[in-house]
């Protein structure tokens, strides 16, 4: 394999390392492997991310049909995701804003055909994604799930929440206690029996009741984030949830910015903005260590 390009980029400073790979050639499954993408994410012996989205075509991803079915044919690009322990990753809203970004940038997806949205493939099925008017990307992330009730341990404290699916499992936990204030560096404890493939905690302050909040997130696989597109529905549903609502839109405050979630009985739609920082080659000396 020789000097493949890369780019790093973000949203709401939720970094990734992108490699494009439209025809599937540069970065197959052998070579993307767990070890791969740990040394990629690896933030002082690699290019350093909290994970990496591979820009490939849904036809050559072995495992697209099995969680695309038949949205297959619609879903002409697929946002392979990886964490950054190697893991893959059903969803990423932060991650699927840059994905189309890149798209938009790489000359593989005109902008001004995005404004109605494409279909993008996930492990998590089918997103559509699009250019918000005022800038940056808006994405249909489906509808929050609610399955149950559940408790994290964080710094010694317990922390109770509600369990919300977005395609991945969320322990959604509102709290007075100022999120600025926990220890994030180690991972909290949870009920392996509620959530037994791991599970992304948010720790939620309200800011006004029902419209703003402020979070901070522990992803599974990651560590704390300055970012998580999930995590901010996911809280947003369960901030409208505490207040007796099914809708509304809640701004939510991150450490690496600021979303907007709009939550429906049917769906949620995260808009926030999308930054490629730098584009080069992998040096072959990195590559053969």
């Amino acid at each position: 394999m020789t000097t493949p390009r890369v780019l790093i980029g973000h949203g709401t400073e939720n970094d990734f390392v992108v490699l494009p790979d439209p025809d599937g050639t540069t970065w197959p499954e052998r070579r993307l492997d767990e070890a791969m993408v740990r040394r990629l994410c690896d933030r002082r012996a690699g290019l350093g991310a909290d994970g990496v989205l591979r820009v490939v075509r849904s036809v050559h991803v072995p495992d697209a049909a099995d969680v695309l079915g038949g949205d297959l044919d619609a879903c002409e690009w697929f946002m392979d995701h990886r964490n950054a322990d190697g893991s893959h990753a059903e969803m990423c809203g932060n991650g699927i804003r840059l994905f189309l970004h890149v798209l938009v940038t790489e000359g593989l997806l005109d902008r001004s055909t995005c404004e109605a949205g494409v279909l993008v493939g996930t492990r998590g099925g089918p997103r559509r994604v699009g250019v918000a008017s005022g800038g940056g990307y808006w994405v249909d992330m489906g509808p929050a799930r609610e399955f149950g009730a559940g408790e994290a341990r964080v710094g010694g404290r317990d922390f109770r929440g509600r369990a919300v699916s977005m395609g991945n499992p969320h322990l959604a936990a509102l709290t007075d206690v100022d999120v600025d204030t926990l220890d994030l560096t180690r991972a909290p404890s949870f009920d392996t029996d509620l959530f037994p493939d791991g599970v992304n905690v948010e720790l939620i302050n309200v800011v006004e009741p029902g419209a703003h909040i402020r979070l901070r997130v522990f992803e599974r696989g990651v560590g704390e984030t300055r970012s998580c597109g999930t995590g901010a529905c996911a809280a947003a549903y369960a901030a409208l949830a505490a207040e007796d609502r099914s809708e509304g839109t809640v701004v939510v405050d991150v450490p690496g910015g600021r979303l907007s979630v709009q939550v429906t009985p049917g769906t949620t739609v995260l808009t926030g903005p999308a930054v490629v920082v730098a584009a080069g080659e992998l040096c072959a000396e990195w590559l053969d260590a």
